[in-house]
């Protein structure tokens, strides 16, 4: 026998707006259903046809029983009648549910109900009516879960959208997701159902909660429509849901696929079941829900990886779940079997760990270290804590790499400029810390930090010794090889003013080599081009580097640059002495200082230091940001810069490309910052005439220099190259002493137009930049024990780092790559490997391209390459893309041409477009501009499919 039918009020209201209306003055409608509250009576008011009808439910399974309730509410209508309620007969509806047969029912009672018998309750009848619908979906009729769902889920306002002519099954679904549970609009004909949407909701407060408080029916309908709409891992998803943790899907989904990939997967799959519980129906079911939760979390994370508006939310997002996952995960003593899982938080700690492990040894093993690091899927999300452990690397790298011996001081600042400064760099960052605060990491920071702070104590000696024998008589007249600071003005700023130009001198008072190879690392290469002079034969092209006053301080050495002379002074000094300069090669010239270019408000900059700009003057900028931080203490909380950090260099640097001026970059010293304990006191000394200089005798970590250059009283000056000595109170950081991150002053030389590079300059690559081993180049030899190990070096820490440091590696000058590279000014005699470049008769890929018939046909329709040097240009441009892997800087291309020919490529933007218009037949992408326009790239397969028909 069949279930006798379960009504709920919304069904009853619906049948009363059907019949009431064609049976006035009726107030008992009997109906063949139980009703879903029974043993209770309820009560109600309905609207028919815009009257209220007082209703009152009661449910019987006895004749009697029924009898008993007409009784009472014919007895209880006359009364209310004829008291002081006065409503009237007909407004108040007695409705009758339960199980007694129709045919028990007598005519005297049947006589007063509508249509004088029992109403059937169609369900599917009155969820078409609810939809607006002439139809309904086969399938429904048997599916009493919806039918009944659709009833109780009704929207108060408006009711149901109109459906059309037919309320299909899933339109019909979607309708009741969206109002039950908050998935999807109700107004929608369409439902974007994916495993993301389904995660993000478990994830809601309210959405899981409602779920788990409906029907089991309709928990169970909706969960097998959504295993089919949105994949398998829906039933494994709402069976949490309808467990109440449905907050911890997503972090077990991370969990379970940790579990399926570890080595103790059975095991692992053990501890497992007991998290999911019940909710869990098999193992089987683990895989496709393992799989979509990491799907979700991948696309997450690549959300927290752009540099869109919704990062910072996306990374909140991602570790709240994956740290919740960690927090399962060790509840259920988990975590052991799950090791160095590539998604969870614990898995790259635990790498990172590793890494830190082996910073002590050669360094191969840290280079496979950091690569797992860097395949963990938070690697870019942990940006900050991925970056320091690269830097830890590198320095690893940098211990392991042959050191030139300091043969002069020339050589010796370019050498930092291009290598040991880059160093520097590295030791700022990781003295940072890492974010992971974790000890073990730190400890392993603190003890690299340490050794290669030795092998620099080590370098800044020899330069010392070096510096004391150069100073004696070093000058304008007989610089030995060096670039004076001095003569920074005439090698540096006179040839960009040559035929009327007009550059913009930006001073940054205190900027060693680390924080200029930052700066002009963040410098928008589609804007700026980085210059250099032209090396002689054999050389490469490298950035300059000149040398400080002694003592390297900003009354000496500021006043030096700007007067072009040794000179001492302050700001009065530094403006005559700039504009005498330039008046004697005809140049009107301002020096703006501090004060004297900041604008008012509203104003980025001062409205006259704009129309100097607009004029044809050389104008100057003196910025002190850096300086000023050594002793406010800006740089004892991070010792990276940006562009952003330096007041008013973005608004400068702006301007300057506005107007087309080509810019010099320049500082006046170096600094070196007090990376030492809380505890450590200033040195007791006499003649102390600053933080790093004094008059005297030298002792342990100081050398004594004098000559012309040394604006000390009677030329001569005691200045400490350990970087740990101080003279006076405790500041972020010092300059004035004998170290190299001291006397190195960086030049950096950019041109906002091709067309204003110098003559006798080149560009410089934006690859050519950094160091090989900060690159991750291979190592020109095999790898070797540190000079200094790091337990001896590690040992010494609070004593002098020199005192334990190794000797300086002798290696001849050719087996060095550029950190040594030779500048434009004194001899050399030591031969220098050529650049990279193809070798005539070699038989290159591009040597084999420009020579095929297809390139030959083509290069008919391209100007800008012409004659068998243009061939060279391209060929060489191709052989450099194929040796980088296929992509390299437009500068980079360029200069690899330049150097195959001879013929300076001025435009590298120009040439990578010929490039592009040249290769890419019939429009297939062998070349492209990428990254707006900052990177070429080459498709190496397509390029022998065009050209040479056999791809490999």
């Amino acid at each position: 026998m069949a279930a006798h039918p379960v009504v709920g009020r919304r069904a009853i209201e619906m049948l009363l707006q059907v019949e009431l209306p064609q049976s006035e003055g009726e107030r008992l409608v009997l109906v063949d259903a139980a009703y879903e509250d029974r043993g209770r009576e309820a009560e109600f008011t309905v609207q028919i046809n815009g009257t209220s009808r007082h209703v009152r439910i009661s449910d019987h399974d006895s004749l009697l029983g029924v009898v008993d309730a007409w009784q009472r509410h014919r007895a209880e209508a006359d009364e209310d009648e004829n008291g002081e309620n006065g409503d009237k007969d007909e407004d108040r509806v007695l409705v009758v549910t339960g199980r007694v047969p129709a045919e028990q029912l007598g005519w005297d009672l049947r006589a007063h109900a509508v249509r004088h018998r029992p109403l059937p309750v169609d369900r599917a009848e009155i969820v078409k009516q609810l939809f607006g619908a002439t139809d309904l979906d086969p399938r429904m009729s048997g599916e009493r879960w919806l039918l009944d769902a659709l009833l109780e889920a009704e929207p108060v306002d408006g009711g149901w959208p109109r459906a059309g002519a037919v309320l299909t099954r899933d339109r019909a679904v979607r309708a009741l997701l969206a109002q039950r549970l908050g998935l999807g609009d109700t107004t929608s004909d369409t439902l974007d159902l994916d495993a993301d949407t389904l995660f993000a909701w478990s994830r809601t407060p309210t959405g899981p909660a409602t779920y788990a408080a409906l029907p089991l029916a309709e928990r169970e309908g909706i969960a097998e429509w959504l295993a089919q709409a949105a994949g398998p891992a829906a039933a494994t998803l709402m069976a949490l849901a309808a467990d109440g943790r449905g907050e911890q899907a997503l972090p077990l989904g991370a969990l379970a696929s940790a579990a399926l990939s570890s080595e103790a997967a059975e095991a692992a799959g053990f501890a497992l079941g007991t998290l999911f519980g019940p909710a869990l129906s098999s193992f089987e079911a683990l895989r496709p829900f393992a799989d979509a939760a990491t799907g979700v979390l991948t696309r997450w994370i690549a959300q927290a990886e752009s540099s869109g508006p919704q990062r910072e939310e996306a990374r909140g997002r991602v570790l709240d779940v994956l740290e919740h996952a960690d927090r399962l995960s060790t509840e259920a003593k988990l975590s052991p079997l799950i090791g160095t899982d590539r998604l969870l938080p614990s898995g790259y700690r635990q790498r990172l760990r590793d890494l830190a492990a082996l910073l002590g040894g050669p360094a191969g093993p840290a280079e496979t270290a950091l690569r797992h690091l860097t395949e963990h899927q938070l690697s870019t999300v942990y940006a900050d804590s991925t970056e320091t452990a690269r830097a830890a690397v590198r320095l690893v790298r940098w211990l392991h790499r042959p050191l030139p011996p300091v043969e002069s001081v020339g050589r010796a600042v370019r050498a930092h400029m291009a290598s040991s400064g880059w160093a520097d760099l590295a030791v700022s960052i990781l003295a940072e810390g890492d974010s992971s605060r974790d000890a073990a990491v730190a400890g392993a920071y603190e003890k690299l930090i340490t050794a290669v702070r030795a092998r620099r104590a080590r370098l800044d000696e020899a330069f010392a010794q070096r510096l004391a024998v150069w100073t004696e008589g070093a000058s304008q007249q007989a610089p030995g090889g060096a670039l004076l600071i001095e003569d920074v003005l005439t090698e540096a700023a006179a040839p960009l003013a040559r035929n009327g130009g007009r550059p913009l001198i930006l001073v940054l008072d205190g900027m060693s080599a680390d924080v200029a190879v930052q700066l002009a690392g963040e410098l928008d290469r589609r804007v700026w081009t980085e210059v250099v002079p032209k090396p002689g034969p054999g050389r490469q092209p490298a950035r300059q580097a000149a040398v400080s006053m002694v003592p390297s301080v900003t009354r000496i050495s500021r006043a030096s640059l700007l007067c072009a002379r040794a000179e001492e002074g302050g700001q009065n000094k530094e403006r005559t002495g700039f504009a005498t300069f330039w008046k004697r090669r005809r140049r009107e010239a301002q020096l703006f200082h501090k004060g004297g270019y900041e604008g008012p408000p509203g104003h980025g900059l001062a409205p006259e230091l704009l129309q100097t700009l607009a004029s044809d003057d050389i104008v100057g900028v003196v910025l002190n940001t850096i300086d000023d931080a050594l002793a406010d203490g800006r740089e004892g909380i991070a010792g990276r810069w940006r562009i952003g950090d330096i007041a008013k260099l973005p608004n400068l640097l702006n301007a300057a490309r506005d107007y087309g001026r080509p810019v010099l970059l320049v500082s006046d010293h170096g600094h070196v910052l007090d990376r030492t304990p809380r505890t450590h006191q200033q040195t007791a000394a006499d003649g102390v005439q600053g933080a790093r200089w004094r008059t005297g005798t030298p002792e342990d970590g100081e050398i004594l220099l004098a000559g012309p250059r040394v604006g000390a009283p009677g030329g001569r000056a005691v200045l400490p190259w350990r970087e740990d000595l101080r003279y006076t109170a405790r500041q972020a950081g010092y300059h004035g002493g004998a170290s190299l991150a001291e006397v190195t002053v960086p030049v950096i030389t950019l041109v906002p137009s091709a067309a204003l590079i110098p003559d006798g300059w080149t560009l410089l690559p934006a690859e050519g930049t950094a160091p090989g081993w900060w690159r991750g180049e291979q190592d020109p030899a095999p790898d070797s024990e540190p000079p200094a190990t790091f337990e001896a070096t590690a040992a010494t820490g609070t004593g002098s780092p020199a005192a334990s440091a190794p000797p300086l590696v002798e290696v001849p000058v050719a087996a060095v790559d550029s950190e040594a590279a030779e500048g434009t000014r004194g001899p050399r005699t030591e031969p220098r490997a050529e650049p990279a470049s193809p070798t005539p008769g070699r038989n290159s890929l591009g040597e084999r391209v420009v020579r095929s018939d297809p390139y030959e046909a083509q290069r008919k329709f391209v100007r800008g390459i012409q004659g068998d040097k243009g061939d060279t240009a391209v060929a060489a441009a191709l052989d450099a893309l194929v040796e980088a892997g296929g992509k390299l800087s437009p500068g980079a291309v360029a200069a690899a041409a330049q150097s195959a020919t001879g013929r300076s490529q001025r435009n590298p933007e120009r040439f990578a477009t010929v490039l592009e218009r040249l290769l890419n037949v019939d429009g297939y992408p062998v070349l492209q501009l990428v990254e707006s326009g900052r990177t070429v790239q080459l498709n190496k397969a397509l390029l022998e499919e065009q050209f040479l028909g056999d791809v490999e």
